[in-house]
């Protein structure tokens, strides 16, 4: 692994969170491979599938567009290059607040283990698994965000 492969690595993952963050929806869509294998059971006990990178971003945007703001932070970046195949390992937290919500912060810790190629493009995510840890606040203003998302996304 060179120096340029891990900052390219982590650059990708980061581009990640700040695409989800700022709703740079081609910026987030760019991260991914066209087809991407996501396991996030351990936060919604859903089987882990794979799709299509624009099917995983249209769901993507509905939830992200009904929240009034995120912040995805991650940290201690663990690299592993074999070829053209990554691996990256960082701690993650994301906070997700309704500032109208009796209790406006739905927060969640872990780790992200992602999966990555090298294109002619660069580096890009075909497999993310989310370990959580822990949460803090209320879920239940995430169901809410997704109905006020879908009902945004439906009036443009």
């Amino acid at each position: 692994m060179t120096t340029s492969d891990h900052e390219a690595i982590t650059r990708t993952v980061y581009e990640y969170a700040y695409g989800i963050d700022t709703r740079d929806w081609p910026r987030y869509r760019d991260v991914f491979t066209d087809e991407i294998h996501m396991d996030f059971s351990s936060y919604n006990e859903r089987p882990a599938s794979t799709m299509s990178a624009d099917a995983w971003m249209a769901n993507a945007k509905v939830l992200f567009t009904g929240l009034d703001a995120t912040q995805h932070t991650m940290s201690n970046p663990l690299v592993d290059v074999d070829g053209d195949s990554a691996r990256c390992r960082m701690y993650m937290q994301a906070a997700h607040f309704l500032t109208d919500w009796p209790n406006p912060e739905f927060t969640i810790g872990g780790y992200y283990d992602d999966q990555l190629v090298r294109t002619d493009d660069g580096w890009r995510i075909s497999a993310v698994t989310l370990t959580v840890w822990w949460r803090r606040g209320d879920a239940a203003l995430m169901v809410e965000a997704a109905g006020r998302g879908k009902r945004i996304l439906d009036a443009r």
